[in-house]
């Protein structure tokens, strides 16, 4: 059997092309196959556009996954098997693999579970990550917001439907990021409202990409947005 090739986890940043590392540009230049995460067959994912000013798809293997949009266990298990192993082929053949996914790849991403379902089923697999500036990072610097100082605390926090549990998040901490908020912006706000935080919020979709919207957060009331939005809470 060839060698093996290396299976890399790529973050490639929050939207801004200029905004991944020279590492990870380089691996995007040696890796022959490019795999990326798609809701359906198709479709570019939103790390893929970010990085498509750098490839040559005529020079590439590019291997779109398509992520089931379910939460069916039995469809999840069977459809990321499949999709380990379309990426475990191409390693096989001694195929370096570059997994882009926006922001960093260890960060609430979908390179998590392809790196642990890949370790179970193919431990001889060489895995690296190459480290990305996440959104968190992204929004920070777009919205001039320092996110902690000295002995300040921030949280990175996936909003949820659980008032008290929001409303403490905000309440132990001088910083919040609230990741996944488009689905809940409402109670968010009825928070911020109650802890009388309205003016210390800020709330930003496809953060320093070319579709990036700031948002003014007292117009968000019934408002529907898009899946990459994220609300910054200082107090």
């Amino acid at each position: 059997m060839s060698k093996l090739g290396t299976l890399y986890g790529l973050g490639v940043g929050p939207g801004d092309p200029e905004l991944i590392t020279v590492k990870a540009f380089r691996v995007i230049q040696e890796s022959p196959v490019i795999a990326y995460p798609r809701k359906r067959k198709g479709s570019k994912s939103y790390a893929h556009r970010i990085v498509e000013v750098y490839i040559r798809p005529e020079e590439k293997e590019m291997l779109g996954l398509v992520f089931p949009m379910t939460k069916d266990q039995t469809i999840l298990d069977r459809e990321w098997n499949l999709m380990v192993d379309e990426v475990w082929q191409k390693l096989r053949e001694g195929k370096d693999v570059a997994f882009v996914t926006e922001g960093d790849p260890l960060l609430y991403s979908t390179f998590i579970h392809m790196m642990n379902l890949m370790k179970e089923l193919h431990p001889e697999v060489e895995i690296k990550s190459v480290p990305g500036i996440s959104s968190f990072n992204g929004s920070a610097s777009r919205l001039g917001i320092a996110l902690a100082d000295g002995d300040e605390q921030v949280a990175i926090v996936p909003a949820r439907d659980d008032y008290d549990a929001m409303k403490k998040a905000i309440e132990e901490h001088d910083a919040v990021v609230f990741i996944k908020v488009a689905k809940v912006i409402d109670l968010m706000l009825t928070v911020l409202r109650d802890l009388d935080l309205l003016d210390k919020a800020s709330v930003v979709t496809k953060v320093t990409s070319e579709e990036e919207v700031i948002w003014k957060v007292s117009e968000l009331e019934g408002v529907e947005l898009e899946y990459l939005t994220l609300m910054v809470v200082r107090k």
